[in-house]
């Protein structure tokens, strides 16, 4: 790998923290409720985008370096389970220990469903 292209994927990092914010502002400003909504939506479409991006990858020819810039870069600056993690914690620091125990739940399957969707979708014969 060469120092061009690590950049490159740093570059992809970049514009996928910077869509994080932009999407996270606007959840916010759309939506204001009393859970972590955001990065919820955030980490389900990075899921799925994942799931996507790995089926192009093993059914559709996406070359290596293009799963790299897309899933590694773009989505690795994206989806944020740091974040969610904080949130939990946050959520218990409050002692609303229910919603912290469901939101890690959630956190912990739903974006891990959603990548399964998006291989399927996007799996051979598609």
């Amino acid at each position: 790998m060469t120092i061009a292209f690590t950049l490159l994927i740093c570059l992809c990092g970049g514009l996928g923290a910077g869509l994080r914010y932009l999407l996270d502002t606007l959840v916010k400003a759309r939506w204001q409720v009393d859970l972590p909504l955001s990065t919820m939506i955030i980490n389900l479409l990075a899921g799925f985008a994942a799931g996507l991006v790995a089926a192009l990858a093993a059914f559709h020819g996406l070359p290596a370096w293009g799963r790299l810039l897309l899933a590694t870069g773009l989505l690795g600056g994206f989806s944020t389970f740091s974040t969610a993690v904080n949130e939990v914690l946050a959520l218990t620091r409050q002692r609303r220990h229910l919603a912290a125990l469901g939101y890690l739940a959630a956190s912990m399957l739903l974006p891990h469903l959603l990548t399964a969707l998006g291989f399927l979708l996007a799996g051979p014969g598609q």
